[in-house]
C-alpha cells in the first residue's frame, strides 16, 4: 500500500460531506486494503451499558475507508499526488511524489527512521 500511518491524505470520493477533506491516517489495514482516517467516515454505534465499564448510548467511531478513495498529499507541492518509488543510495526503497519528485517522508515510518540513522 502507498498510504502509511501518519500521512496527510485527501478524500477523493465517498460521502458528500467527506469528499475533499484533508485529514491524517490513523490506522492502515493492508490485508483489507483499507485505512482509518481522522474525522472521516464517522459512524454511530449504539452501545449497550456494561456494569461499571462504559456508558450506554450512541458512540461515534471512525469506520475504515477503502484505500483507493484517498490520495497522499505531498508536503512540498501541497497537492494530492500519485506515489512512485525510488531507490536510495543505500539500496532502500522510499516513496516519491510523481508530480515534483520529492521524497515523501513520514516521521512515523520506522523504515525511514532506520535509514536516516544508518546514513
Amino acid at each position: 500500500m502507498n498510504v502509511h500511518k501518519g500521512d496527510t491524505v485527501l478524500i477523493i470520493s465517498g460521502r458528500r460531506a467527506d469528499k475533499g477533506k484533508r485529514a491524517t491516517v490513523r490506522q492502515v489495514l493492508p490485508d483489507k486494503n483499507k485505512v482509518v482516517v481522522e474525522g472521516v467516515n464517522v459512524m454511530r454505534k449504539h452501545t449497550r451499558g456494561r456494569s461499571g465499564a462504559r456508558q450506554a448510548g450512541i458512540v461515534e467511531i471512525e469506520a475504515p475507508l477503502d484505500a483507493s478513495k484517498v490520495m497522499v498529499v505531498c508536503t512540498k507541492c501541497n497537492k494530492a499526488v500519485r506515489i512512485g518509488h525510488a531507490f536510495l543510495a543505500d539500496g532502500s526503497k522510499a516513496r516519491q511524489c510523481r508530480n515534483c519528485g520529492e521524497l515523501i517522508i513520514n516521521d512515523t515510518d520506522r523504515r525511514w527512521a532506520e535509514a536516516q540513522e544508518r546514513s
